[in-house]
């Protein structure tokens, strides 16, 4: 079993920027695939990006493209979404989730582990 925590979630202005975190405490994930999914309010969850076990190879959705930017410490067992220039659109629970396969998905169900999400609040 695989525990994934996320953090760093918050209420923002427009414009601002957050890095989220997704670990695995006391579980090395080196070999998983990470995934960031969200699901605003009234929404179905989505994906957002997504980063290979060895971090040479991301995705991101159309719509976080050029804002978001995901990477990985293996060492820290640590993975990363930088979100620059967000938006109230943006505005979402934003969980992480683990694929064994090594290289992703954009689909949930490909997801073998997810975290319990962390808020994300963008005002205008």
């Amino acid at each position: 079993q695989v525990h994934l925590a996320e953090s760093g979630g918050g209420s923002v202005q427009a414009g601002d920027s957050l890095r989220l975190s997704c670990t695995t405490p006391g579980r090395t994930f080196s070999t998983f695939a990470i995934g960031w999914f969200r699901q605003g309010p009234g929404k179905e969850r989505e994906f957002v990006a997504l980063i290979t076990w060895n971090g040479r190879s991301t995705d991101y959705a159309d719509s976080v493209k050029d804002r978001f930017t995901i990477s990985r410490d293996n060492a820290k067992n640590t993975v990363f979404l930088q979100m620059d220039n967000l938006e109230p659109e943006d505005t979402a629970v934003y969980y992480c989730a683990a694929d064994q396969s090594r290289y992703g998905s954009r689909r949930l169900s490909e997801y073998h582990y997810w975290g319990q999400g962390t808020q994300v609040t963008v005002s205008s």
